[in-house]
């Protein structure tokens, strides 16, 4: 049995269908390889799962292959999928992404009107025991999603649990003053914080990357995981920091392998992992990730890890 606290998230399910021709913008005719399950929470609670961490989900899928693909995959991972529902009357979400040659990406999304906004929460579903409640900021952009995870936000606190938050601020999903001020909210309420530098400017416009910090601190975080894509990672926790290094892979599909490192280093905490240990291993499941075309199948097993970690010792 998984030891630890339970990890739960909540929000979008969707699939993915990914651009081979890079440049095409989604303007132009290209070949796409999908449907690849996603969605920002449901690549971490996998990853997590897949570290070995007591996980659980809720979200609603469609009554479609779709939903079924999305449900087949966290279930065969360890996600507890009993509070996943399924809307007969709604298809599961989609999403599609084109990358340039510069590493840049545009996304449509469909998520209005579709199952991924049925979704329902109450407190009563929340497991017993010690709870870790993962929030990422894409779900935040759309209404429905939102109230429903500030209201998890406030059970889990209400328990004496514990919040994590990926600042995933994408710009396609958080367009308006409530997704923002959510957002903010949730920082300053949250035990871990995960950004990228990428999060910063948006979410402490005018403050270099130290006062960013130094502002999260003095919130309610005791830990920051800054994510620094192929630059690596810093782990800043009560007076300790560490700087991961990057590791050099060929990237093909960066969709994803933020939420993987998420879901490993929050996944290898809960069950008492250090925090270098985790962060190091965490860096290792981003590089990974980036090397395989589709979010979700960019999530790797403890074994996966070891092998790529010791393969970079040989070349070292």
């Amino acid at each position: 049995m998984p030891s630890g606290p339970t990890i739960i998230s909540a929000g979008e399910l969707l699939v993915e269908f990914v651009s081979h021709r890079k440049g095409c913008g989604l303007e132009a005719v290209s070949e796409y390889s999908g449907p690849y399950p996603s969605g920002a929470p449901a690549i971490f609670i996998d990853q997590a799962a897949r570290m070995g961490a007591a996980t659980g989900f809720y979200g609603t899928v469609g009554d479609d292959g779709f939903g079924r693909s999305l449900v087949a995959r966290l279930r065969e991972d360890g996600v507890d999928t009993s509070g996943i529902s399924t809307d007969p009357d709604r298809t599961t979400g989609t999403a599609f992404v084109s990358y340039y040659e510069d590493g840049s990406r545009t996304f449509i999304f469909h998520l209005k009107d579709t199952a991924a906004e049925a979704i329902s929460f109450s407190a009563e579903d929340l497991p017993d025991g010690e709870l870790i409640l993962h929030v990422s900021a894409a779900s935040l952009g759309t209404p429905k999603l939102r109230n429903v995870i500030v209201q998890a936000v406030e059970a889990v606190l209400a328990r004496g649990g514990r919040i994590s938050c990926d600042p995933n601020a994408r710009p396609e999903l958080m367009r308006d003053d409530a997704a923002r001020q959510a957002l903010q909210d949730i920082v300053e309420q949250s035990w871990c914080l995960m950004p990228s530098t990428s999060d910063l400017g948006y979410l402490f416009p005018g403050l270099d990357e130290a006062a960013a910090v130094e502002k999260m601190l003095s919130a309610k975080a005791e830990i920051i995981a800054l994510k620094r894509g192929a630059e690596g990672a810093t782990l800043i926790s009560q007076g300790q920091r560490f700087d991961i290094s990057p590791h050099k892979v060929e990237e093909l599909d960066p969709t994803g392998a933020g939420d993987g490192f998420c879901g490993t280093f929050v996944g290898l905490l809960a069950q008492g992992v250090s925090l270098e240990e985790a962060g190091r291993r965490a860096n290792a499941a981003g590089a990974i990730a980036v090397t395989r075309r589709g979010p979700m199948e960019g999530n790797s097993s403890p074994e996966e890890i070891d092998a790529f970690l010791a393969a970079e010792n040989t070349r070292a």
